[in-house]
Protein backbone atom coordinates (compact mmCIF):
# COMPACT_ATOMS: atom_id res chain seq x y z
CA UNK A 1 0.00 0.00 0.00
CA UNK A 2 1.48 3.52 -0.94
CA UNK A 3 2.35 5.42 2.26
CA UNK A 4 -0.30 7.50 3.72
CA UNK A 5 -0.52 11.07 1.93
CA UNK A 6 1.65 10.11 -0.75
CA UNK A 7 0.39 9.95 -4.75
CA UNK A 8 0.26 6.19 -6.19
CA UNK A 9 0.37 5.31 -10.02
CA UNK A 10 -0.34 1.98 -10.88
CA UNK A 11 1.30 1.02 -15.00
CA UNK A 12 1.50 -1.83 -16.74
CA UNK A 13 4.99 -0.50 -17.61
CA UNK A 14 7.75 1.85 -16.40
CA UNK A 15 9.99 2.83 -18.48
CA UNK A 16 13.51 4.56 -16.91
CA UNK A 17 15.26 6.65 -19.35
CA UNK A 18 14.13 8.81 -22.25
CA UNK A 19 16.68 8.82 -24.99
CA UNK A 20 15.52 7.12 -28.11
CA UNK A 21 15.23 3.36 -26.61
CA UNK A 22 12.67 4.72 -24.05
CA UNK A 23 10.63 6.90 -26.03
CA UNK A 24 10.74 4.28 -28.76
CA UNK A 25 9.54 1.63 -26.18
CA UNK A 26 6.52 4.26 -25.25
CA UNK A 27 5.56 4.60 -28.70
CA UNK A 28 5.42 0.77 -29.14
CA UNK A 29 3.53 0.44 -25.56
CA UNK A 30 1.38 3.18 -26.41
CA UNK A 31 0.11 2.05 -29.86
CA UNK A 32 -0.20 -1.27 -27.86
CA UNK A 33 -3.30 0.70 -25.63
CA UNK A 34 -0.79 -0.17 -22.43
CA UNK A 35 -0.62 2.66 -19.46
CA UNK A 36 2.84 3.58 -18.67
CA UNK A 37 5.52 5.84 -16.80
CA UNK A 38 8.64 6.98 -18.87
CA UNK A 39 10.74 8.66 -16.39
CA UNK A 40 13.66 10.52 -17.97
CA UNK A 41 16.68 12.22 -16.26
CA UNK A 42 17.35 13.87 -19.13
CA UNK A 43 21.01 12.35 -19.69
CA UNK A 44 20.98 11.23 -23.18
CA UNK A 45 23.83 11.08 -25.48
CA UNK A 46 21.36 11.82 -28.22
CA UNK A 47 21.01 15.63 -26.86
CA UNK A 48 24.88 15.59 -27.61
CA UNK A 49 24.51 15.08 -31.37
CA UNK A 50 25.43 17.73 -33.51
CA UNK A 51 23.96 16.07 -36.24
CA UNK A 52 23.51 12.41 -37.04
CA UNK A 53 23.32 11.11 -40.97
CA UNK A 54 23.63 7.65 -40.54
CA UNK A 55 19.71 7.10 -38.93
CA UNK A 56 17.50 6.17 -41.88
CA UNK A 57 15.12 8.85 -42.99
CA UNK A 58 16.77 11.64 -43.00
CA UNK A 59 18.81 11.83 -46.14
CA UNK A 60 20.12 15.93 -45.53
CA UNK A 61 20.69 14.08 -41.64
CA UNK A 62 18.73 15.48 -38.43
CA UNK A 63 19.88 17.42 -35.43
CA UNK A 64 20.33 15.02 -32.24
CA UNK A 65 18.08 17.82 -30.21
CA UNK A 66 15.74 17.97 -33.42
CA UNK A 67 15.31 13.69 -33.04
CA UNK A 68 14.70 13.51 -29.59
CA UNK A 69 11.89 16.23 -29.21
CA UNK A 70 10.34 14.58 -32.69
CA UNK A 71 10.00 11.02 -30.36
CA UNK A 72 9.23 13.10 -27.25
CA UNK A 73 6.40 14.53 -29.13
CA UNK A 74 5.48 10.97 -31.25
CA UNK A 75 5.66 9.52 -27.41
CA UNK A 76 2.99 11.88 -25.82
CA UNK A 77 0.56 11.73 -29.26
CA UNK A 78 0.00 8.05 -27.85
CA UNK A 79 -0.54 8.18 -24.33
CA UNK A 80 2.85 8.90 -22.79
CA UNK A 81 3.77 11.68 -20.28
CA UNK A 82 7.31 11.92 -19.70
CA UNK A 83 8.48 12.65 -16.32
CA UNK A 84 11.21 14.70 -15.56
CA UNK A 85 13.61 13.10 -12.70
CA UNK A 86 16.16 10.34 -11.50
CA UNK A 87 15.05 7.10 -9.82
CA UNK A 88 17.13 6.66 -7.12
CA UNK A 89 15.85 2.83 -6.77
CA UNK A 90 13.37 0.22 -7.62
CA UNK A 91 12.15 -2.97 -5.66
CA UNK A 92 9.85 -5.69 -5.91
CA UNK A 93 6.68 -5.51 -4.01
CA UNK A 94 4.04 -8.30 -4.15
CA UNK A 95 4.62 -9.12 -7.48
CA UNK A 96 5.14 -5.10 -8.59
CA UNK A 97 7.94 -3.50 -9.32
CA UNK A 98 7.89 0.22 -6.75
CA UNK A 99 9.46 3.22 -7.23
CA UNK A 100 9.50 6.43 -5.76
CA UNK A 101 9.67 9.63 -7.76
CA UNK A 102 9.74 13.52 -6.08
CA UNK A 103 6.82 12.04 -3.51
CA UNK A 104 5.26 9.72 -6.02
CA UNK A 105 5.16 6.07 -6.00
CA UNK A 106 4.52 4.39 -9.16
CA UNK A 107 4.01 0.62 -9.56
CA UNK A 108 4.59 -0.92 -12.31
CA UNK A 109 3.99 -4.70 -13.81
CA UNK A 110 7.34 -4.46 -16.06
CA UNK A 111 9.89 -2.27 -16.05
CA UNK A 112 12.00 -1.22 -19.06
CA UNK A 113 15.75 0.43 -18.14
CA UNK A 114 16.99 2.22 -21.42
CA UNK A 115 19.46 4.18 -19.24
CA UNK A 116 22.00 4.74 -21.53
CA UNK A 117 25.97 5.11 -20.79
CA UNK A 118 28.34 7.96 -19.35
CA UNK A 119 30.80 8.92 -21.23
CA UNK A 120 34.46 9.47 -19.80
CA UNK A 121 35.11 12.99 -20.78
CA UNK A 122 38.46 13.93 -22.18
CA UNK A 123 37.82 17.42 -21.56
CA UNK A 124 36.29 20.01 -18.68
CA UNK A 125 34.44 21.54 -21.79
CA UNK A 126 33.49 18.02 -23.16
CA UNK A 127 29.51 18.58 -23.88
CA UNK A 128 30.69 22.11 -25.76
CA UNK A 129 33.17 20.17 -27.78
CA UNK A 130 30.77 17.11 -28.77
CA UNK A 131 28.19 19.81 -30.11
CA UNK A 132 30.43 21.46 -32.22
CA UNK A 133 31.81 18.22 -33.70
CA UNK A 134 35.25 19.19 -32.60
CA UNK A 135 35.28 16.03 -30.01
CA UNK A 136 33.52 12.91 -31.48
CA UNK A 137 32.46 9.58 -29.73
CA UNK A 138 31.27 7.49 -32.52
CA UNK A 139 33.46 6.50 -35.70
CA UNK A 140 31.06 4.22 -36.60
CA UNK A 141 28.26 6.70 -36.40
CA UNK A 142 30.09 9.71 -38.57
CA UNK A 143 33.80 8.68 -39.69
CA UNK A 144 32.28 9.70 -43.28
CA UNK A 145 32.24 13.21 -41.92
CA UNK A 146 35.77 13.41 -41.35
CA UNK A 147 37.24 12.00 -45.06
CA UNK A 148 40.42 13.08 -45.24
CA UNK A 149 40.77 15.32 -42.01
CA UNK A 150 43.21 15.41 -39.15
CA UNK A 151 42.46 13.18 -36.98
CA UNK A 152 43.17 12.93 -33.40
CA UNK A 153 42.36 9.72 -31.35
CA UNK A 154 42.87 10.40 -27.22
CA UNK A 155 42.88 6.22 -25.32
CA UNK A 156 44.48 4.60 -23.08
CA UNK A 157 45.41 1.25 -23.99
CA UNK A 158 44.46 -1.32 -26.87
CA UNK A 159 40.99 0.45 -27.57
CA UNK A 160 42.22 3.15 -28.81
CA UNK A 161 44.47 1.82 -31.19
CA UNK A 162 41.79 -0.21 -32.96
CA UNK A 163 39.68 3.06 -33.29
CA UNK A 164 42.26 4.87 -34.61
CA UNK A 165 42.86 1.66 -37.40
CA UNK A 166 39.17 1.61 -37.78
CA UNK A 167 39.49 5.53 -38.82
CA UNK A 168 42.48 4.65 -41.07
CA UNK A 169 40.05 4.11 -44.15
CA UNK A 170 38.57 7.28 -43.64
CA UNK A 171 41.71 9.72 -43.70
CA UNK A 172 45.46 9.12 -43.76
CA UNK A 173 45.80 11.56 -41.13
CA UNK A 174 45.29 9.95 -37.87
CA UNK A 175 47.28 10.28 -34.77
CA UNK A 176 46.86 8.24 -31.68
CA UNK A 177 47.51 10.06 -28.45
CA UNK A 178 48.18 7.94 -25.99
CA UNK A 179 47.74 9.38 -22.77
CA UNK A 180 48.44 6.42 -19.82
CA UNK A 181 51.65 4.94 -19.23
CA UNK A 182 53.91 3.25 -21.82
CA UNK A 183 53.19 -0.52 -20.34
CA UNK A 184 49.32 -0.14 -21.06
CA UNK A 185 49.72 -0.07 -24.95
CA UNK A 186 51.22 -3.44 -25.67
CA UNK A 187 53.69 -4.40 -28.25
CA UNK A 188 50.88 -5.87 -30.57
CA UNK A 189 49.12 -2.82 -30.69
CA UNK A 190 51.74 -0.69 -31.75
CA UNK A 191 52.72 -2.82 -34.32
CA UNK A 192 49.43 -2.63 -35.95
CA UNK A 193 49.92 1.68 -35.19
CA UNK A 194 52.83 1.17 -37.68
CA UNK A 195 51.65 -0.94 -40.23
CA UNK A 196 48.76 1.34 -40.61
CA UNK A 197 50.56 4.64 -40.69
CA UNK A 198 49.03 5.77 -37.69
CA UNK A 199 51.38 8.33 -35.95
CA UNK A 200 51.69 7.68 -32.03
CA UNK A 201 52.30 10.17 -29.82
CA UNK A 202 52.68 9.25 -25.87
CA UNK A 203 52.43 12.33 -23.53
CA UNK A 204 49.49 13.75 -21.10
CA UNK A 205 47.49 16.06 -22.20
CA UNK A 206 47.27 18.95 -20.06
CA UNK A 207 44.52 20.46 -21.58
CA UNK A 208 42.20 20.39 -24.61
CA UNK A 209 41.44 24.00 -26.65
CA UNK A 210 38.55 24.68 -28.55
CA UNK A 211 39.76 26.68 -31.74
CA UNK A 212 36.49 28.68 -32.75
CA UNK A 213 34.15 25.60 -34.01
CA UNK A 214 36.96 24.48 -36.61
CA UNK A 215 40.05 22.83 -34.74
CA UNK A 216 40.58 21.46 -31.71
CA UNK A 217 44.11 21.88 -30.36
CA UNK A 218 45.81 19.74 -27.36
CA UNK A 219 48.32 21.23 -24.88
CA UNK A 220 50.67 17.99 -23.48
CA UNK A 221 52.97 17.99 -20.64
CA UNK A 222 56.25 18.68 -22.88
CA UNK A 223 55.08 21.93 -23.84
CA UNK A 224 54.20 20.53 -27.22
CA UNK A 225 50.96 21.64 -28.85
CA UNK A 226 48.97 19.87 -31.77
CA UNK A 227 46.10 20.79 -34.00
CA UNK A 228 43.30 18.48 -35.15
CA UNK A 229 40.06 18.73 -37.19
CA UNK A 230 38.57 16.66 -34.83
CA UNK A 231 39.70 14.59 -31.78
CA UNK A 232 37.78 11.03 -30.93
CA UNK A 233 37.49 10.18 -27.23
CA UNK A 234 38.31 6.37 -27.29
CA UNK A 235 38.50 6.46 -23.01
CA UNK A 236 35.49 4.47 -22.52
CA UNK A 237 32.18 4.70 -21.33
CA UNK A 238 30.57 3.86 -17.71
CA UNK A 239 27.32 1.81 -17.97
CA UNK A 240 24.02 2.92 -15.85
CA UNK A 241 23.79 -0.59 -14.55
CA UNK A 242 23.07 0.39 -10.93
CA UNK A 243 19.19 -0.10 -10.56
CA UNK A 244 19.15 -3.54 -12.10
CA UNK A 245 22.14 -4.51 -10.24
CA UNK A 246 20.79 -3.87 -7.34
CA UNK A 247 17.78 -6.32 -8.14
CA UNK A 248 19.66 -8.08 -8.99
CA UNK A 249 19.87 -8.56 -12.81
CA UNK A 250 23.44 -9.67 -14.39
CA UNK A 251 26.02 -8.40 -16.05
CA UNK A 252 28.98 -9.28 -18.58
CA UNK A 253 32.42 -8.62 -18.28
CA UNK A 254 32.19 -5.05 -19.60
CA UNK A 255 29.28 -4.48 -17.06
CA UNK A 256 26.88 -4.49 -19.71
CA UNK A 257 23.49 -5.72 -18.81
CA UNK A 258 22.92 -9.48 -20.31
CA UNK A 259 19.52 -10.05 -22.05
CA UNK A 260 17.99 -13.07 -23.63
CA UNK A 261 16.18 -12.23 -27.57
CA UNK A 262 13.14 -10.77 -25.92
CA UNK A 263 15.61 -8.30 -24.12
CA UNK A 264 14.90 -9.76 -20.58
CA UNK A 265 17.13 -9.28 -18.48
CA UNK A 266 18.24 -12.29 -15.72
CA UNK A 267 15.13 -10.63 -13.54
CA UNK A 268 11.43 -11.59 -14.62
CA UNK A 269 10.13 -8.51 -15.68
CA UNK A 270 12.90 -6.59 -15.97
CA UNK A 271 13.83 -5.21 -19.23
CA UNK A 272 16.84 -3.47 -21.04
CA UNK A 273 17.37 -1.58 -23.58
CA UNK A 274 19.84 0.37 -25.99
CA UNK A 275 23.79 0.95 -24.93
CA UNK A 276 23.49 -0.43 -21.81
CA UNK A 277 23.27 -3.95 -23.07
CA UNK A 278 26.07 -5.10 -25.20
CA UNK A 279 26.36 -4.54 -28.74
CA UNK A 280 26.49 -1.53 -31.15
CA UNK A 281 26.02 1.94 -29.46
CA UNK A 282 23.76 3.41 -32.24
CA UNK A 283 20.39 4.83 -32.51
CA UNK A 284 18.36 2.35 -34.66
CA UNK A 285 19.80 -0.36 -32.90
CA UNK A 286 18.56 0.99 -29.33
CA UNK A 287 15.05 1.37 -31.19
CA UNK A 288 15.00 -1.60 -32.58
CA UNK A 289 15.82 -3.78 -28.69
CA UNK A 290 12.86 -1.07 -27.42
CA UNK A 291 10.46 -2.17 -30.05
CA UNK A 292 11.65 -5.92 -29.43
CA UNK A 293 11.41 -5.37 -25.56
CA UNK A 294 7.78 -3.46 -25.94
CA UNK A 295 6.46 -6.31 -28.26
CA UNK A 296 6.97 -8.77 -25.53
CA UNK A 297 5.72 -7.11 -22.33
CA UNK A 298 2.56 -6.43 -24.49
CA UNK A 299 2.30 -10.29 -25.85
CA UNK A 300 2.78 -11.21 -21.96
CA UNK A 301 0.04 -8.70 -20.49
CA UNK A 302 -2.33 -10.64 -23.01
CA UNK A 303 -1.44 -14.02 -21.91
Amino acid sequence: MARPGVAKIDVDALIVGGGPAGLTAAIYLGRFRRSLALVDAGQSRLGLIPITHNHPGFPDGVKGRVLWARMKTQAEHYGAVVRTGAIESIHHQAKMFVCDLDGTEIRARFVVLATGVADRPPAAHFAEAVKKALIRLCPICDAYEVIDKQIGVISIGERGAHEAIFLRDYSPHVTLLHAGKPAELNAKARKMLAAAGIGLVEAEIVSVNLEGDRTVELALADGVRLGFDTVYSALGMDNRTGLAVALGAKTNEAGCLLVDEHQKTSVDGLYAVGDVVRGLNQISIAEAEAAIAATDIHNRLRA
